[in-house]
């Protein structure tokens, strides 16, 4: 198996640096674009052969050196009470959005057997990769868990979230603690399923102060990587907007700290510590630029890794619709051409 990926993640050397993208499987791919036409985005991702089939598509057409399973990080909330769906356009929707203690109260905390289907398609994508690149299993952070399910869908300024935040600091606690337990749970189910790494996605916690995240966040987040700790994979803690926060991050768990591309890589590496490996971080905008600035780009951030074990290349965030295919082709083939050792 090309085990380079997880080799970076234990910060051993490699041959040259592994890579894959987040939303590597998705609506930028005509082969994604036809299982879609047919099926909605919850129903490929509750039909475990429909999952596993998408899961493989960007590995069956790039070098990639891992998968992640293809899910949604809102899936655990349904089993907890709410109702989850998804608007052509619009993005998620929480149909009975948490607004008060009540509320909370009423959420289950489960242990993932509804979310049996997620283990079913990483058995059935581990089986059809055939050891040919790692498999990733995911899941949401309970800040960004709770930032919709309070909202009712995305936002651009957290204001309902931050006011239950700050009125409501034992229900929002309680809140976070089951939402912790209930990830901790689907995780290790995960990777008892078949995952080799785990990726905590925690999307939206950059609009967070330092001070706020280290009361209101940290202590959840460490109950998961605490709880995860014996599995034996590598654990990969990341976020979007967290410049100030990666030492917090870094408090709170993982192996691997994701990165996104507000900060330079080498600073935020200095910042984290060597002593763990770091993720990123091309801006998923650059995809769209022509090849000559891409180049210039990917060899800025090899650069700055400097060759150190444990850099794994990745985007700062989500590969975007419309992305061109051959781009992304040509970044991973840069990556693996530029840090050959």
């Amino acid at each position: 198996m090309n085990e380079r990926f997880l080799k970076a993640c234990r910060r051993q050397p490699v041959d040259c640096t592994p890579v894959w993208f987040m939303r590597q499987a998705g609506r930028y791919m005509r082969e994604y674009q036809a299982v879609r036409a047919k099926h909605s985005i919850l129903e490929v991702c509750k039909t475990p052969d429909l999952a596993a089939q998408v899961t493989l598509q960007p590995i069956d057409r790039f070098p990639l050196d891992a998968a992640i399973i293809f899910a949604d990080i809102l899936l655990p909330l349904e089993p907890m009470g709410l109702n989850v769906s998804f608007s052509e356009g619009e993005g998620p929707v929480i149909g009975n959005p948490v607004r008060d203690r009540a509320t909370v109260e009423r959420l289950r905390v489960t242990d993932g057997e509804e979310l049996r289907y997620v283990e079913d398609a990483i058995k059935q994508a581990r089986k059809a990769l055939a050891r040919r690149v790692p498999l990733i299993g995911f899941a949401g952070a309970p800040f960004t868990l709770a930032s919709y399910a309070i909202e009712g869908g995305g936002s651009k300024n957290f204001i309902a979230t931050k006011q239950f935040m700050y009125r409501e600091p034992e229900a929002w606690h309680k809140l976070m603690d089951k939402l912790a337990r209930v990830v901790t749970g689907y995780l290790r189910r995960q990777i008892r399923a078949g995952a080799e790494a785990v990726q905590l996605f925690d999307s939206w916690v950059g609009c967070l102060s330092p001070g706020d995240y280290a009361e209101y966040v940290l202590p959840h987040v460490q109950l998961i990587f605490e709880g995860l700790k014996r599995e034996g994979v590598p654990l990969i803690h990341f976020g979007t907007g967290t410049a100030t926060l990666l030492k917090l991050m870094r408090e709170a768990g993982g192996d691997v700290i994701g990165v996104d591309w507000r900060v330079r890589l080498d600073e935020a590496w200095a910042t984290i510590g060597y002593d763990v490996a770091i993720q990123g971080n091309l801006d998923p905008v650059l995809l769209f630029a022509p090849l000559h600035e891409i180049e210039r780009r990917v060899e800025d951030i090899l650069r700055r890794a400097a060759g150190r074990p444990g850099h794994i290349f990745n985007l700062g965030h989500g590969i975007l619709p419309n992305t061109p295919v051959e781009h992304v082709a040509a970044v991973v083939e840069l990556v693996h051409k530029l840090s050959q050792r």
